[in-house]
């Protein structure tokens, strides 16, 4: 059965109450458990005293475990379906979020939110999937496009609304609400969502060989080298670390925070919905190819860094919002991808592209942790402004190689351009 031979079958309505919508909130509950640790670090560092590098490594341990679980998690979404694999998967995310109310010092709650990673590493892949049985291709841009926003609701939501429960439930029965709440997308999408047609499952799991293919890929690397740093920072600093910049250089109270990040998160369904039309409309107007879209986007990244830098106290509340607002300029890297590597590959280049994502994220959150970690805490246990300067510092680096080397291609391409 082909895309459009599938969709036929689903009307509008049922399409996107008995698909979209299961899914789209598997992947919204996904993004509160990645952000909400930018609103509950403060009371984990007042109950457990962590450092800033505990912290990190606390925090990170969800992208580093999801990061993992990418090839397995795809394999069995070849083979079993999203349907089957996400009843399994979100149940252990349940199970996670218990135990991290229950955690009672660092390693069982690292435990914890590993689990959780692990439980809810297939809401995004197990989304598109599920999606592609029955949506035509043409379609799937936009479709992808409002799945991307439900996972930036789940970012705001894990900003002020979590800020107000924390303090009127406390965080141990936050997490066991949504252990809860975990559980009725598990529910509803194997329950609701149609079964998936067989004829789009795998015989053959794919082998680490295959994967390989898509590494040796010319495109695929270009593109991995201008927006995986990126990205790997935009995902590790925006869930933890921009909450603790603003309260210890930038001197803010929790609700100012919770309401800050809110505005921030909220950036990321506007950057998410828009970024596709400026694509589009830079192709339109001067001729610009989506990578050069995304270079000039990690060039205003770098920017917003920059200023973090020059740590100017009264820009940090703006600077926040703009760092998330213009980060999601590396969710372009899907897109690039997925036109420019062969049709055969585009699968396992999503699977590629999230193990290293995720890893990158991984040592971005715990390695800013390490860097501030450098310096001693005040009796309030927040850091220097220093701490934060030479962290952002050093993220710049790291995504410097990248963005020269874009330069100096588009560049030559332009020398070769005007000289024809």
């Amino acid at each position: 059965m082909n895309p459009s031979q599938a969709e036929s079958r689903l009307s509008t309505a049922a399409l996107y109450t008995t698909v979209f919508l299961p899914f789209a909130f598997g992947h919204y509950v996904s993004f509160v458990f990645r952000s909400i640790n930018a609103v509950l670090a403060p009371y984990l560092v007042d109950a457990f005293q962590f450092s800033a590098a505990q912290l990190g490594l606390l925090s990170s341990a969800y992208f580093v475990s999801f990061g993992i679980a990418q090839l397995p998690v795809g394999m069995a979404l070849d083979r079993y379906g999203p349907r089957r694999v996400q009843l399994v998967l979100l149940g252990l995310a349940s199970a996670g979020s218990l135990l991290f109310a229950a955690g009672n010092g660092f390693w069982p709650l690292f435990a914890a939110r590993v689990l959780t990673g692990v439980g809810l590493s297939a809401c995004f892949m197990g989304a598109i999937k599920a999606l592609s049985y029955w949506v035509e291709t043409h379609k799937l841009p936009s479709i992808h496009g409002y799945l991307l926003a439900a996972g930036g609701l789940g970012a705001m939501s894990a900003t002020l609304p979590v800020e107000l429960a924390v303090q009127h439930i406390g965080w141990r029965v936050l997490f066991v609400v949504l252990a809860g709440i975990i559980l009725i997308p598990a529910l509803a999408i194997f329950f609701v969502t149609p079964r998936e047609p067989l004829a789009h499952r795998v015989a053959r799991w794919p082998t680490l060989a295959s994967l390989i293919e898509v590494y040796r890929n010319p495109a695929f690397r270009r593109t991995i080298s201008l927006l995986l740093p990126a990205h790997a920072v935009a995902f590790g600093l925006q869930g933890l670390w921009m909450g603790q910049w603003l309260q210890d250089v930038g001197g803010r109270s929790t609700q100012d925070i919770a309401a800050l990040l809110f505005v921030g998160m909220g950036a990321i369904v506007v950057g998410s919905l828009s970024i596709g039309n400026i694509t589009e409309w830079a192709g339109r107007r001067f001729g610009a190819k989506p990578l050069d879209v995304a270079g000039v986007g990690v060039g205003l990244f770098l920017l917003v860094q920059l200023l973090a830098v020059l740590n100017i106290v009264a820009w940090i509340p703006a600077l926040t919002i703009a760092f998330t607002l213009i980060g999601t300029i590396a969710g372009l890297e899907y897109t690039i991808v997925a036109q420019s590597v062969p049709p055969a590959l585009t699968g396992r280049a999503a699977t590629c592209l999230n193990l290293l994502i995720f890893s990158g994220a991984f040592i971005v959150q715990s390695g800013f942790g390490f860097v501030i970690s450098a310096w001693k805490p005040d009796a309030a246990r927040h850091y220097p402004a220093v701490a934060y300067q030479t962290a952002f510092a050093i993220a710049i680096a790291f995504q410097l190689p990248g963005f020269v080397g874009w330069l100096l291609r588009a560049a030559t391409r332009r020398s070769r351009q005007e000289a024809v």
